[in-house]
């Protein structure tokens, strides 16, 4: 897997996407967790295909700065850009847009993980 590998997620602020419905605050705007979903997705998606079977990977960090709000019924979308790899772990920058203007910046980091030793962790 090199850098450059890039990805994108998109959706429409729905009403269960809303920081009200979500519980991460009380006004009916896109919310940042839903944001942070939507960065993932772009992540994730965009190496999905690189990792071997068996494998997949975990987000582990984000730094995220949601700079602007969007209402309701807006489509939205993150893209993604895979800046470094070192052995499992891969980190992103990325960023989410609505139709109007760039609403955050974020950095992303994964890592590679055998599926069925990380589940065989939690019994």
């Amino acid at each position: 897997m090199k850098t450059g590998i890039t990805g994108r997620a998109d959706t429409v602020v729905s009403p269960d996407k809303t920081a009200v419905n979500m519980k991460s605050g009380d006004l009916n705007v896109f919310a940042t967790p839903a944001v942070v979903a939507l960065i993932e997705q772009a992540c994730f998606e965009s190496v999905a295909s690189y990792i071997e079977e068996g494998s997949s990977t975990v987000g582990v960090y984000m730094e995220i700065n949601h700079i602007a709000a969007t209402p309701p019924d807006k489509k939205v979308w993150a893209v993604s850009t895979l800046t470094e790899v070192d052995g499992r772990n891969l980190t992103f920058e990325a960023e989410a847009w609505d139709e109007d203007k760039c609403i955050a910046k974020a950095v992303h980091k994964r890592v590679i993980i055998d599926c069925a030793r990380f589940l065989g962790k939690l019994n």
